[in-house]
């Protein structure tokens, strides 16, 4: 088995757990920030949504400028209610699938680099970039999106084991 079929089953099952936890944002919250130093709801969401996009371009290059001299800054797309937060999610988690699946052990080990005008920020193989960048930065994210709900009162979905809104898998 190589590198990218052993981590399909783990990306399916982040996948899913986000998708459960994006489900749960309502309209109505986007702009609510539990702290002036938080981002809101929604653009948590967003960020969520767009994490993995971030697999299709450590796969599909081998770097990537967010602020390149002379040149606009990288920009994902922005959401603005929940409806788009899914569709975005969704396409992007299908890109992501398919190139991880179409990925060979050569390509995951190349090296990949994030850039910010010209200066090389970080370089690490890209199977790396999809469990730290990817996989890892999205686990850090629906956890603060779960403290998120639990203080507006909403339902918390069962990620790992019960939560005290459902009490089962």
């Amino acid at each position: 088995m190589g590198i990218a079929q052993s981590l399909l089953p783990e990306f399916d099952q982040e996948m899913a757990n986000t998708r459960k936890t994006l489900e749960r944002v309502p309209d109505d919250k986007f702009a609510w920030k539990p702290h002036p130093k938080s981002g809101a709801m929604g653009w948590l969401a967003g960020h969520l949504a767009n994490l993995p996009y971030w697999a299709v371009m450590a796969l599909k290059q081998d770097s990537l400028d967010v602020a390149p001299a002379g040149g606009p800054p990288f920009k994902l797309p922005e959401t603005k209610n929940r409806k788009q937060v899914l569709e975005v999610f969704d396409q992007n988690v299908a890109d992501a699938r398919q190139g991880i699946a179409a990925a060979t052990d050569s390509q995951l080990m190349q090296p990949w680099s994030l850039l910010k005008t010209g200066q090389t920020i970080m370089t690490m193989p890209k199977v790396v970039v999809l469990r730290s960048f990817v996989l890892n930065h999205m686990i850090h994210h629906r956890a603060q999106m779960g403290v998120y709900l639990r203080l507006n009162d909403l339902p918390v979905p069962s990620i790992y084991g019960p939560s005290a809104d459902e009490g089962s898998f």
